[in-house]
């Protein structure tokens, strides 16, 4: 029988707008293999216009004409243009440009066209990198908070702040409606889970408001839930026990109790849901005993994600929560917002000369105070750049030419890092100065050695300025001076030099080295505001002062000698082929498909979230740390960074400095750098996105084994297979590429292959 499509009317309780709901015949739900069911507002509170849309949108979903992209203009021609726009939306790409968005409200300077230095900052999550911005942009730490700190992961988006004569301006970009509501659905899939398993409704509310990953606390914006069961949250502003006044005005369009009834309605309808799918998963396999049971609960967790998106009362709870959502865009009644074509925010922006209100506007889109929660739209955010005459209480009333760049923290762990994000390479290749803060009490961690290797392998060590902050916490009966505390904190990287000569070559000691000499920077005591008054922060206030002005000093870099290095072709392959053994070696024993002491298997649902992340379009390439991008990227670019310290001979003449030597091998390396990102992402991802999304619509028993299989031998393999003596299309494609690219940079850079 011939599938129909229809259109219905949805209006949430107690909103005024009418939306439309229908499967889409031309788009198919990933999650199902299925039509993708579609919800969308039809910017209308009059139930009259809202029914004459919904029949213009049956018309096209009844005409087969329509259902591809040729016939939008004839469509035009004949529907109403939001019923267009609904029907056409997701049709084609569309991949908003946030940093241009950014840009055309506040342009960011830089070192070619003025004296302004573009900073990025970078450490370990709790080691003071967004305390480090306040000190220099001058915010207070107790009446402004802005930027927001915490000793957890606090900074989830870009923070960019120019410092800038005039009045104070804003811009914040917000996340896509469609990814938001993805990580709510899964934020309602692992609550469903938690009510499967039994679990208290505390702990479900917990599974519905925080995600996993942490990057979208929904309790930011919705609350915390009813006083019975509202979950705690740990990781709040470091100074929460100061609570504000409560505020009027826009604040009182929320309406809090209403949220907590539908999140007490939504609890219930969560367990309703978790029993239901329970007793039709039990009654499909015939399940009658405890054993029986098992089996049940373990298929029950592999295939519940897939079975929700085929539960109206899932999409019911969505619905309801995104409109919620929605809801406290209400609260922005000052500047002017930017809507996309279906009419989600898509930016807000704002100029005025009132410093106070300025800073209050603005935190409301980066706090995570929780007297705030449930007004807040931090998570909703993607980034915001602020520009204004901010300036550090210290530096003698003079405005740094600064641009810093925030973000998110490296992370904690002590264990090893593979490689940092896609994104943040990217970053650090556009700044000007990279300034990598970290704790002087502990030894350094994994992430910002991890980072150091980046900036030294992708050719920009001369960019690296450390500051150690927490210093004056560093004691000891053997450290009677600030000399003696400073040569005790630069012992500890004793080690990491090491390492780091031993993995990457000499030549890449030999540039840290210069870095930890000539560009360490110790603080203390930042948490609070730094005056010269205080002999105390005396030190700390001239650490700070040096910072600036090495910054202020950085040039760009040399240009080349005279001296031609010749490489040696055959060194290439065995360089590509060290890369493409270690990022197998790291990925089997992960996926499964191989054991290898001391490395853990991978969750199945981290891999499958994974897979659904790296065959969605405009997703990203990575999932929490699972980052095969990234990691292959490492991987080659390491081996390239030693491959082109050896080489075969020179031409002209050899250079009898090391320091020349160091500027031919870091401009080389810089080149490569940006190529090797392009050429791995496209064939890690790009050209293989029909084999992840192969891979995440594996279903059933024994689908974590086959999506395994098909991440390891149908996309690695492919992607970055190793080279040896037998010959085939895809592994001779990926070394002639890697030759190819590496040929044309030494050309640019007078070297040459042999």
């Amino acid at each position: 029988m011939e599938k129909r499509y229809a259109a219905t009317l949805s209006r949430s309780q107690g909103r005024n707008a009418w939306a439309v709901i229908f499967r889409h015949p031309a788009r198919i739900d990933l999650n199902t293999g299925k039509p993708l069911r579609v919800r969308q507002g039809l910017g209308t509170p009059v139930e009259e216009e809202a029914n004459e849309l919904k029949d213009q949108l049956n018309q096209m979903l009844s005409a087969e004409e329509f259902w591809s992209l040729a016939a939008r203009a004839e469509a035009e021609r004949r529907f109403h243009r939001r019923v267009v726009e609904i029907f056409y939306h997701g049709m084609e790409p569309e991949e908003s440009d946030f940093n241009a968005i950014r840009e055309a409200v506040i342009q960011l300077p830089t070192s070619n066209d003025s004296e302004y230095r573009r900073t990025l900052l970078l450490g370990t999550t709790g080691a003071g990198k967004t305390t480090l911005l306040r000190q220099l942009i001058g915010t207070d730490p107790e009446t402004e908070r802005f930027p927001s700190t915490s000793t957890a992961k606090t900074t989830v988006h870009e923070t960019e702040v120019l410092l800038a004569p005039g009045s104070y301006k804003a811009v914040v970009t917000f996340f896509p409606m469609d990814e938001i509501r993805e990580h709510l659905n899964e934020c309602i899939s692992e609550a469903v889970l938690s009510a499967y398993r039994g679990e208290d409704d505390s702990d479900v509310l917990r599974k519905l408001l925080m995600h996993v990953n942490q990057r979208f606390r929904f309790n930011y914006i919705l609350g915390n839930g009813p006083d019975a069961y509202a979950p705690e949250d740990e990781d709040d502003e470091d100074d929460t026990a100061l609570e504000e006044p409560e505020e009027v005005g826009a604040e009182s369009a929320i309406d809090l109790e209403a949220t907590n009834a539908l999140l007490a309605k939504t609890l219930a309808a969560l367990r309703v849901i978790a029993k239901h799918q329970g007793i039709l998963l039990k009654e499909e396999l015939g399940a009658i005993d405890e054993k029986d049971q098992r089996v049940v609960d373990e298929l029950f967790e592999e295939e519940l994600d897939r079975r929700l998106r085929e539960d109206e009362q899932f999409h019911r709870i969505s619905d309801d929560l995104m409109d919620e959502i929605e809801h406290r865009f209400s609260l922005l009644t000052e500047g002017s917002v930017r809507r996309s074509k279906q009419g989600w925010p898509q930016s807000w922006s704002w100029e005025t000369d009132d410093r106070q209100a300025f800073i209050k506007a603005v935190t409301r889109f980066s706090s995570n105070l929780a007297s705030r929660f449930g007004r807040l739209l931090t998570p909703l955010v993607n980034g915001v750049r602020v520009a204004g005459p901010f300036l550090p209480d210290w530096n003698n009333g003079q405005q740094p030419k600064l641009v810093l760049l925030d973000g998110e923290g490296l992370g904690h762990t002590p264990k090893s890092v593979a490689a940092i994000s896609t994104s943040l390479t990217k970053r650090i290749e556009a700044a000007d100065a990279i300034v990598l803060v970290d704790n002087a009490v502990q030894p350094m961690q994994a992430a910002p050695v991890a980072a150091m290797k980046e900036m030294i392998t992708s050719g920009n060590a001369r960019k690296l300025f450390l500051v150690f902050t927490h210093f004056d916490e560093v004691k000891g009966d053997n450290l009677p001076n600030a000399s003696a505390k400073e040569q005790h904190v630069l012992a500890s990287a004793e080690n990491v030099l090491a390492s780091i000569g031993e993995e990457l070559g000499p030549f890449a000691e030999r540039a840290l080295r210069l870095r930890l000499k000539d560009a360490c920077f110790f603080v203390g005591g930042i948490d609070d505001r730094l005056s010269l008054a205080k002999k105390s922060q005396k030190r700390t206030i001239g650490q700070f002062q040096s910072l600036l002005a090495a910054i202020d000093s950085i040039v760009e870099k040399p240009a080349p000698g005279q001296a031609k290095p010749v490489y040696d072709r055959m060194n290439l392959v065995l360089a590509v082929k060290n890369a493409a053994e270690s990022f197998h070696d790291a990925w089997w024993p992960r996926l499964g498909l191989a054991y290898k002491p001391g490395v853990s298997k991978e969750h199945w649902k981290r891999v499958w979230a994974l897979s659904r992340r790296l065959g969605t379009p405009g997703w990203g390439d990575e999932y929490d740390n699972l980052k095969p991008v990234a990691d292959l990227r490492k991987q080659l670019q390491d081996r390239l960074y030693v491959f082109l310290q050896n080489p075969l001979r020179w031409e002209v003449a050899e250079p009898t400095d090391d320091a020349e030597k160091q500027q031919v091998f870091d401009s080389l390396a810089n080149a490569l750098s940006a190529k090797t990102l392009e050429l791995v992402a496209r064939r890690v991802r790009a050209e293989r996105m029909a084999d992840w999304q192969t891979a995440f619509n594996q279903s059933g028993r024994g689908s974590s084994f086959a999506r395994a299989t098909i991440i390891g031998k149908q996309i690695y393999d492919r992607a970055a297979p190793i080279p040896d003596m037998t010959p085939s299309p895809d592994r001779n494609a990926f070394l002639h590429e890697v030759a190819m690219l590496v040929d044309g940079v030494c050309a640019e850079g007078g070297a040459s292959l042999a």
